[in-house]
C-alpha cells in the first residue's frame, strides 16, 4: 500500500482502491491513444513527491494533472530512457528498440532516420489509426514520404507559442495582462491544435496523437518560477541533491525549470478537457512520460545517473487496473508494442522492447512483473564536435534496484565534452556559458547552473564537484544505490565488490552482444567515422 503525504493524491487514491477501475473498451472498439512526451522534463512530479516521501526536491513542484492520470492509472516508480538525449531516445521509443539499433538515429546532430525501421505511429496508421501530432516528435514521418515538421499530420495552425511558455507569458504580463490571462492564452493555443486534429478525425477511426511541446527544454526566463508559478527558490534550501551547489543561483534555475514542468501540467488537462468534450476520453489510453534529465544540470541531461535517465511515467485507459504503483523496471521503448498491441497490430520481430499489458492489466501492486528488474542505458555523443573530430563518449549502462554500473568505452576522452576555453587567455565569460552550449563543455545544455560551477571550478569548496561533474571518469563505474542513492561514490575498484561488478558486466554484455550493438564491433568503427561524423 502507498504511503501518501498529500492530501489530493490520497483522496484520489482512495476512490480508484475502492474498486473504480480504468473502463474497458468494447472488443469492436479499439482505444485511441493520446502521448503526451515533455522535451527535458526528468523523474519530477507531485505524484513522486507523494510516494517517495518528503525532503527532496520534488517538494517544490505541483502538477495536479499528472497527479489525477496517475491515480485513476498506473503511476511507475522506476521508469528510464534507452538513452538521455532527445534524437536517440525518440528513436528507441518510436522503433521499440534500442536506440543502439537505429543507426544514425544513434545521434542527434546529424542525425537520420532509416524509413526501413519499423515505428509504432505508422504500423498503427497503416492499421486504420488517425495520427496527427503537435510540436516534436523527430521521425519517422506520417505518411512515410513526409519528414516530421511538415506533414499533413502536424496540427499546430493555432501557433507555437507554447513552446517559449515563460518568454511569451512573461512578456504578454509586462505589457499588462494578468499572470493568469497570460497562461489562458497559452493553453487556448494548446486546446484549438488540439481541437484542429480531433475534428480531422474520419468517422468511426480511432487516433493516435502526440503532443510533445518543447517549452521545458531551455532556455527560460530567469525567475519565471517564482513570477509565474509561486515556486520559492529558497523551499529547495537544504534539499537539493549533492550534485547540484546549494546556492541561490542554483535553486532558482530549478525553480524555473520545474515552472516549465508546470506548465507542461497544465496543457495535461487543457487535452483532457477536449477530450471529454468529444466523448472521447472514457476509451482514450492516455500515457505520459519526458525525454529525458533536466538539461544543463550535472548528472542531467546527457548523463547515465539518474537524475539524468528516470524519467515520470503514468498510463491511463481503458482495459488498465489503476489505482497502482508498480515498482518494475520500465525502458520507454516499451511503450511502442504496448501501444500496437492497444491497437490489435502485432509488433514486428525486430522490436526489441517487451509489452507493458500484462503490468496494466494486473491488480498487484510493487513488483508485478519478476523480470522487470532491469534497464539498459547508453550515449554516444549528443551535439556534433563536443570533442576534437566529433568523437562520441561512448557509455552503456544497467540499472537495477541496487546497482548502476556504468561502462565507459573511452576514459580519455571528456565526458561532457572538451574543456575549451577554459584554460586559454580568453576563457568564456557567465553570459556566455548561460547561453551558448557551445563555448565550452558542449555536451551538455547552457544554463546558469553550468555557468556557476564552471565559474567556480577553481573554488576549494566547488572543486570537487566541478571533477565529479566534468572531469574525465574511470572505464567501469558502480554505484550501490541503498548507500548511495544520488550515485557519488563510484565503488567499482572496491575489492568487495568485485563479484557485482564481475555480474553486471557479463549481464550487460550480454544484451549488448545479443541486441547486435556496433559499439561491440570493430572498436565501435560505426559510430567513431563518418557517417555518423559531420
Amino acid at each position: 500500500m502507498i504511503r501518501c503525504w498529500r492530501t489530493p493524491w490520497c483522496l484520489m487514491f482512495a476512490v480508484v482502491a475502492a474498486g473504480v477501475l480504468a473502463p474497458v473498451a468494447s472488443a469492436a472498439e479499439r482505444p485511441n491513444i493520446l502521448f503526451a512526451f515533455a522535451d527535458d522534463w526528468g523523474r519530477h512530479a507531485s505524484a513522486y513527491a507523494a510516494i517517495d516521501g518528503p525532503g527532496t526536491v520534488n517538494d517544490a513542484i505541483q502538477t495536479p494533472n499528472f497527479d489525477a492520470l496517475a491515480a485513476t492509472g498506473v503511476l511507475f516508480r522506476n521508469a528510464f530512457v534507452n538513452a538521455p538525449s532527445c534524437t536517440p531516445c525518440r528513436s528507441s521509443l518510436l522503433s521499440g528498440q534500442h536506440f543502439w539499433r537505429t543507426g544514425r538515429g544513434a545521434i542527434l546532430q546529424g542525425a537520420v532516420w532509416d524509413p526501413a525501421i519499423p515505428s509504432w505511429p505508422l504500423l498503427l496508421q497503416e492499421r486504420g489509426y488517425d495520427v496527427g501530432y503537435t510540436f516534436k516528435v523527430w521521425s519517422p514521418g506520417t505518411p512515410r514520404d513526409a519528414p516530421i515538421g511538415g506533414s499533413a499530420n502536424e496540427y499546430r495552425r493555432a501557433g507555437g507559442k507554447f513552446n517559449g511558455f515563460s518568454q511569451t507569458a512573461s512578456k504578454l504580463v509586462q505589457g499588462g495582462t494578468s499572470v493568469e490571462a497570460a497562461k489562458q492564452t497559452l493553453l487556448d493555443e494548446v486546446a484549438a491544435n488540439f481541437r484542429s486534429f480531433l475534428r480531422s478525425r474520419q468517422a468511426g477511426k480511432p487516433f493516435a496523437y502526440w503532443f510533445g511541446p518543447t517549452n521545458v527544454h531551455r532556455k527560460w526566463i530567469k525567475g519565471s518560477g517564482n513570477a509565474l508559478w509561486n515556486i520559492d527558490p529558497d523551499d529547495l534550501k537544504g534539499k537539493m541533491p549533492p550534485f547540484l551547489p546549494d546556492v541561490p543561483e542554483v535553486r532558482q534555475d530549478l525553480a524555473d525549470y520545474f515552472g516549465e514542468a508546470q506548465a507542461f501540467d497544465m496543457a495535461l488537462g487543457v487535452l483532457i478537457a477536449e477530450l471529454k468534450k468529444t466523448g472521447d476520453f472514457e476509451n482514450t489510453i492516455i500515457a505520459i512520460s519526458g525525454d529525458h534529465g533536466a538539461p544543463g544540470f550535472p548528472h542531467g541531461k546527457c548523463n547515465l545517473y539518474d537524475f539524468g535517465t528516470r524519467v515520470p511515467l503514468a498510463i491511463t485507459g481503458p482495459g488498465i487496473m489503476g489505482g497502482r504503483v508498480v515498482d518494475d523496471f520500465v525502458s520507454l521503448p516499451d511503450l511502442a508494442p504496448t501501444f500496437l498491441a492497444a491497437g490489435e497490430v502485432k509488433p514486428p520481430a525486430v522490436m526489441t522492447a517487451t509489452t507493458l499489458w500484462p503490468v496494466l492489466q494486473s491488480a498487484a501492486e510493487g513488483q508485478v512483473d519478476a523480470r522487470r528488474t532491469q534497464v539498459f542505458v547508453g550515449r554516444e555523443r549528443h551535439v556534433a564536435k563536443a570533442r576534437a573530430g566529433s568523437l562520441p563518449y561512448p557509455q552503456r549502462a544497467i540499472r537495477t534496484k541496487d546497482y548502476l554500473f556504468v561502462l565507459n568505452f573511452k576514459p580519455d576522452r571528456y565526458p561532457l565534452g572538451d574543456h575549451s576555453r577554459l584554460d586559454t587567455d580568453n576563457p568564456p565569460s557567465i553570459d556566455e556559458m548561460t547561453n551558448s552550449t557551445f563555448c565550452t563543455i558542449p555536451d551538455e545544455d547552457a544554463g546558469p547552473t553550468k555557468a556557476w560551477l564552471v565559474s567556480h571550478r577553481e573554488d576549494p569548496r566547488w572543486t570537487p564537484l566541478f571533477d565529479h561533474a566534468y572531469g574525465k571518469r574511470p572505464r567501469e563505474e558502480l554505484f550501490d544505490l541503498e548507500q548511495d542513492p544520488h550515485q557519488m561514490r563510484n565503488v567499482a575498484a572496491d575489492p568487495s565488490y568485485a563479484a557485482v561488478v564481475a555480474e553486471l558486466r557479463g549481464r550487460l554484455l550480454d544484451e549488448l552482444q545479443k541486441t547486435g550493438d556496433p559499439r561491440l564491433v570493430d572498436d565501435g568503427k560505426f559510430f567513431e567515422t563518418p557517417p555518423l561524423a559531420p
